[in-house]
């Protein structure tokens, strides 16, 4: 059974950029959720498929075998135990070492790559995440909706890859806060990004 991970920090840790009680919510409710309701998801599968659900990058590897209550809640809960990992008090600055390497690489400037991807997070219609993924050995930047993750081995184009970074733009994640501007929450993620956990997955 899945559960709720614990934070590396309190919940008033991220302030002023991201708020107390968001962070409570998000975590203790919108993520307790998705955790309970992937394990009962689970619990009504067949015996093949919960044999197949043991981790949830085997979920993602076979997302297409599994009903929309598992996708949704699986992908609910990686994003957001990842999500949390990305996050830090005093965090932001720029990356170092062989991820600064590679953005400057790839998009020409750290500042481009904010540009891009604060793009991404603002285009996204509705509910979702933007991302940084490694793919084919190169860095690119996109968009999912709802929770589907680049690990999902979903039908069409979509994207794909490994991820780096990541960014909840659902409302839940910075309407109390900043109502309708998401402007405002994109910008405020970049003074808590915890790069030292980007390095350490673009390295693994």
């Amino acid at each position: 059974m899945y559960t709720l991970p614990k934070l590396a920090y309190s919940y008033d840790a991220l302030e002023p950029h991201i708020d107390v009680t968001t962070m409570e919510i998000h975590h203790k409710k919108h993520h307790q959720g998705y955790v309970t309701n992937l394990n009962k998801a689970i619990e009504s599968l067949n015996k093949n498929l919960i044999e197949q659900s043991k981790t949830l990058e085997n979920i993602f590897e076979k997302i297409s075998k599994f009903p929309d209550s598992v996708r949704n809640n699986a992908g609910g809960h990686y994003n957001h135990s990842l999500f949390w990992t990305l996050m830090k008090p005093n965090g932001g600055g720029n990356p170092k070492g062989k991820l600064a390497e590679a953005i400057n690489n790839d998009f020409g400037s750290f500042e481009e790559f904010k540009k891009q991807f604060s793009d991404a997070s603002m285009k996204r219609f509705g509910s979702g995440w933007a991302w940084l993924v490694v793919q084919d050995g190169k860095l690119v930047i996109g968009s999912t909706a709802n929770q589907d993750n680049p690990l999902m081995r979903l039908r069409g184009k979509g994207l794909k890859g490994k991820p780096v970074l990541a960014l909840d733009v659902w409302e839940h994640a910075y309407y109390l806060k900043n109502q309708n501007r998401r402007a405002d929450y994109v910008t405020s993620f970049w003074n808590v990004v915890n790069w030292d956990a980007a390095e350490n997955l673009f390295n693994s």
